[in-house]
C-alpha cells in the first residue's frame, strides 16, 4: 500500500497557492506544507501587486481559504537554501516544487546601468508594500524621471509617481513612503518604448486608468516619423483617449509617451543625468532626467541556491526525480497571476503522474526536518494575528497599515510583540 504523499512547495505566493489547490483537489489525503521566507503568505498579489490595485489583491481571500484545509501547513520564517535546504526537503517529502518567482530587476543591459539614480521598477514597487526587507523610503528621484520600459510594470510605476496622497484612499499603501515623496513629487515624465503605438504591450484598462488622474498631461512622441509627432488615430484607442487628456490651466505633471526609442545608455558621471535613445533611422537622442526607473522585467540572481542556473522552460516543471517548478520560476517573468492557474496545472499534471507511477517510500514530510526549522517556524495562525493587527493600525482611508519588518512580523506572528 502507498503512503500518503508528502509535498513541499518552496513559496506562498499565486503560482504555489494555485498549484496546492490543484493537488489537494486530487490527492486530499496529501500532506502539503508551503514555505515562505517572510511572516506572511501570499508573495507577489501582497508585495508586487500595486498598493492602489485592491481588485487585484483581492485573491487573497481565496488562498486565505487553501490554508485553512486540513492537511495545508504554512511555514513561514523559513527561507529554504539557508534555514533549511533543498536536499532536506527532498528528504523528507515525495515531492518538492520551486514556486519562488522572480523578483530581481532585470537588467536592461546598457552602459551607464550602475549610476546612482537609476532603480529598478521593483524596488520602487516593494518599497510602495511595505516589503519588510526592503528600504522603508522611495530614494530620491527629482522632479524630472525616465522610465524604460514598455509594459504594465512602468503603467504602475506611472501611476504612483502621478497620484496624489488623497487619490491612494482604499489602498495599502507605504504612507512613510509616499508622504515623503510627495513632499518633492516629480513633474515630468519620460516613458520610452522601443514598441510603436501600435504594439505597445500596455494593458488597455491600465492606460485608461491613467486617464482618470487630474492635473495630468499626456503627449506621445513617435521616434519612426521626421518630427516625431503622429496623429492620435495612428494609436490604439485606450492610448488615443488619454493623448487629448490637458488639464485647465498649467497641468501638475506631464507625461511624454516615446514610442520607436530603443535604449543605448544611461548618461551620466557619477550620477544619471539622462538616457540615450536611438531612433529606428539611426540617429540618436538624448532625454534628460534626474533619476532613471527601468521597468524591463524581472529575472532571478544566478547565485540563487535554488532557481539560479536553472534557466526557463514553457515545456516542463520538470527538473529531477521528485523535483518540480511552476509559474515564473518555471516559465520566466511573463503573464499575468491567473495565468499561474494554467502553469499550476500542468504541473500538477506532470506530479500526479509521476506519483502514480513512483513506489513511494515512506517519508516523514514537515516532521521529518530539523529541529531548528520547527523552532523557527510561524504557522498560519500567526499570520491571522498579524492580518488582525494591520487591519487594526490602518487609518480610516487605507485597507491596512503592513507591519515595517520581518522582526516585528515574527514577534506579532507568535504573540512576542511588546504592546
Amino acid at each position: 500500500m502507498q503512503p500518503n504523499p508528502t509535498l513541499a512547495i518552496v513559496g506562498s505566493g499565486p503560482a504555489g497557492c494555485y498549484l496546492a489547490q490543484t493537488l489537494r483537489r486530487s490527492l486530499p489525503d496529501a500532506e502539503i506544507t508551503i514555505f515562505e521566507r517572510l511572516a506572511s503568505p501570499f508573495g507577489l498579489v501582497r508585495y508586487g501587486v500595486a498598493p492602489d490595485h485592491q481588485g487585484t489583491k483581492s485573491i487573497q481571500a481565496q488562498f486565505a481559504r487553501l490554508f485553512e484545509r486540513d492537511n495545508v501547513r504554512f511555514a513561514g520564517n523559513i527561507d529554504v537554501g539557508s534555514v533549511v535546504t533543498l536536499d532536506d526537503l527532498r528528504a523528507t517529502h515525495h515531492v518538492v516544487v520551486l514556486a519562488t518567482g522572480l523578483a530581481r530587476d532585470r537588467r536592461v543591459g546598457v552602459p551607464g546601468e550602475n549610476l546612482l539614480g537609476v532603480f529598478g521598477a521593483g524596488q520602487l514597487t516593494r518599497t510602495a508594500n511595505s516589503h519588510p526587507l526592503e528600504k522603508p523610503t522611495l530614494p530620491p528621484l527629482g522632479r524630472t524621471v525616465a522610465i524604460i520600459g514598455g509594459g504594465n510594470v512602468s503603467l504602475d510605476v506611472v501611476r504612483f509617481l502621478i497620484k496624489t496622497p488623497g487619490e491612494f484612499a482604499g489602498s495599502d499603501v507605504n504612507d512613510v513612503a509616499l508622504e515623503e515623496y510627495a513632499a518633492a513629487p516629480v513633474t515630468h515624465i519620460d516613458l520610452i518604448c522601443r514598441s510603436s503605438p501600435e504594439a505597445a504591450p500596455f494593458d488597455p484598462a491600465m492606460v485608461a486608468e491613467l486617464g482618470k488622474t487630474p492635473g495630468v498631461q499626456f503627449t506621445s512622441l513617435d521616434h519612426s516619423t521626421a518630427d516625431g509627432t503622429t496623429s492620435v488615430e495612428a494609436h490604439p484607442a485606450a492610448l488615443a483617449a488619454l493623448l487629448p487628456s490637458t488639464p485647465g490651466g498649467t497641468p501638475r505633471v506631464r507625461v511624454r509617451l516615446h514610442f520607436n526609442a530603443t535604449t543605448t545608455r544611461i548618461i551620466g558621471m557619477d550620477h544619471a543625468v539622462g538616457v540615450e535613445v536611438r531612433r529606428p533611422d539611426g540617429q540618436l537622442q538624448t532625454i534628460p532626467a534626474q533619476s532613471v526607473i527601468t521597468a524591463v522585467g524581472f529575472d532571478c540572481d544566478p547565485s540563487d541556491p535554488l532557481i539560479g542556473d536553472r534557466g526557463a522552460s514553457q515545456e516542463t516543471g520538470y527538473l529531477a526525480e521528485g523535483l518540480y517548478r511552476t509559474g515564473w520560476a518555471k516559465r520566466g517573468a511573463r503573464g499575468t497571476i491567473p495565468e499561474n492557474r494554467h502553469c499550476a496545472k500542468a504541473v500538477a499534471a506532470e506530479i500526479l503522474e509521476y506519483l502514480a507511477a513512483a513506489a513511494l517510500p515512506a517519508k516523514p514530510g514537515y516532521a521529518g526536518l530539523p529541529d531548528a526549522v520547527h523552532d523557527r517556524a510561524t504557522d498560519y495562525a500567526g499570520w491571522l494575528r498579524v492580518d488582525a493587527a494591520e487591519r487594526a493600525a490602518a487609518p480610516g482611508n487605507r485597507s491596512r497599515k503592513k507591519l515595517p519588518d520581518h522582526a516585528w512580523m515574527v514577534a506579532t506572528a507568535r504573540e512576542t510583540v511588546q504592546k
